[in-house]
C-alpha cells in the first residue's frame, strides 16, 4: 500500500486516466467495427472524418501507437474506395 499522500493522489489519478482511456478506445474500436461493416459508400464517406479523428486523438494521446492509427486509417480509407 503507498505511504505517500502523492503516491495516494498518483494511484487515484492513474485509475482515473485508465478508465477514460478505456472508454474512449474501446468507443473507436467500436466505430472502426461499424464503419467496416458498411456497405453503403456514401455512409461510409461520411462517416470516415469521425473515426479518422477519432483514432488521431488517440494517438495524440499515447492511447495508441500512431503508426496503429496510420494503418488502420489507411486501412479503412482502401475498404471504403473499394466499396461501389
Amino acid at each position: 500500500m503507498a505511504n505517500h499522500k502523492s503516491a495516494i493522489k498518483r494511484i487515484r489519478s492513474n485509475e482515473a486516466k485508465r478508465t477514460l482511456n478505456k472508454y474512449q478506445h474501446k468507443t473507436v474500436r467500436n466505430a472502426v467495427r461499424k464503419l467496416r461493416g458498411l456497405t453503403d459508400k456514401a455512409e461510409a464517406v461520411t462517416l470516415f472524418p469521425t473515426v479518422s479523428s477519432m483514432l488521431d486523438k488517440l494517438a495524440k494521446r499515447n492511447v495508441i501507437h500512431n503508426n496503429k492509427a496510420a494503418n488502420l486509417k489507411s486501412g479503412l480509407q482502401v475498404r471504403i474506395n473499394s466499396l461501389a
